[in-house]
Parts: C-alpha cells; structure tokens; sequence
C-alpha cells in the first residue's frame, strides 16, 4: 500500500512541477515576450531546479509551444459549446465569434496565440496547433452554412483562413480598447452578406 501511495505522491510532485513551470513562464512570456525571458528566470518564478524545467521540457521552445497548445485548447473549447439546434446559421455562426472574443479576452492570450506565436513557432506550426486543437470550427461552420451551390464555387479552406484572419485583426484591436461591440457588428455583416 505504501508504495502505490509513494507512486501517487510522485505523480502528484511531477505535476506540481509542470504546473508551476508552466504557469510561471506563461506568467513570464505575457510580461516580457518570449525573446526577453530566459530559462533561468523560469525556474526561479517556479521554484524549481534547472534540471527539473529540462525533465520536463527539452527547451525553453517546447516550454512555449505547450504553452500556446493550451492557449488554444482553451479557446477551442469555449467555441465548441453551440447554440441550441433550432439556431439559424448566422446565429450559429456569431455565437462561435463571439465565444472566440470572448476566450481571447483572457489576459495574455492575445499576445500568446496571435503575436509571439506566430513570431517564434510560424505560421506552419501555428496552423498545425489550431488543427490539432480542433481549430476546424469555422470551416465546419461554414460547410453547413453554406448554400451547396456556392461551395462549388467557393474554396472554402481558403474562405475560412479569411475570415479567421478578420477575426484575428479583430482580437488584436480588441486588446487595444477598441470597442468589441463594433466588431462583432462589422463582422455579422460580413457573414450577412457572404449568406445571402
């Protein structure tokens, strides 16, 4: 019996080690950017040894990378949650933009998911998260919005990325005060319009 519990109080350090890794260099990586944190002001925020933060993470890179994978977890979670099934495409639709707006206002994740990112993971890599997070939503969306007719003639893989990058520049000028209402009004347009 002792060894199961020795085995679970094991476990239980491992996590608590990941966690206040992974909270501290977020913590870090908000307030100063990627670039300007170093690993030795990680595991002093943490609380930990050097040995640990590389026990668990090969470098300060996969340590951001996980970071950002849970980043994006989170938002695609909160997307996922749909409207009721009598719900019209747009509602349907603007119920996923607005969830997006909303899980991005969490403090840093802006920063996180659409400028440091993309500087230090790329586009590619970026683009592999989104799709392994379930970052499908919007194309799904549109499928079933979509009229059959004017998907033939529209690509939608390329439709999507569109207006996922609209939605993004959106969220940018969100965390810099504009006003999300005037947002998500010039998007519903947008989607208005594209429906029609």
């Amino acid at each position: 019996m002792q060894e199961k519990s020795s085995r679970r109080s094991n476990q239980q350090r491992t996590q608590s080690t990941r966690s206040a890794l992974l909270a501290a260099a977020r913590a870090l990586f908000i307030e100063k950017g990627y670039a300007e944190t170093g690993t030795p002001e990680i595991v002093s925020s943490a609380k930990v040894t050097r040995g640990a933060l590389y026990h668990h993470f090969t470098d300060k890179a996969e340590l951001f990378r996980t970071i950002v994978k849970d980043e994006a977890q989170a938002v695609a979670e909160q997307i996922s949650r749909q409207p009721a099934k009598d719900a019209t495409a747009i509602d349907t639709l603007m119920a996923g933009t607005e969830a997006y707006f909303r899980a991005m206002s969490v403090p840093g994740r802006t920063r996180l998911l659409l400028i440091d990112g993309p500087s230090v993971l790329g586009h590619t890599e970026m683009s592999r998260i989104d799709r392994e997070t379930g970052g499908e939503e919007l194309r799904l969306g549109l499928a079933a919005a979509l009229p059959k007719n004017l998907q033939a003639d529209l690509p939608l893989e390329a439709l999507a990325e569109l207006l996922s990058a609209a939605f993004d520049r959106a969220c940018l000028a969100i965390a810099d005060g504009k006003p999300d209402e005037d947002y998500k009004r010039a998007i519903k347009k947008l989607l208005t319009a594209l429906l029609d």
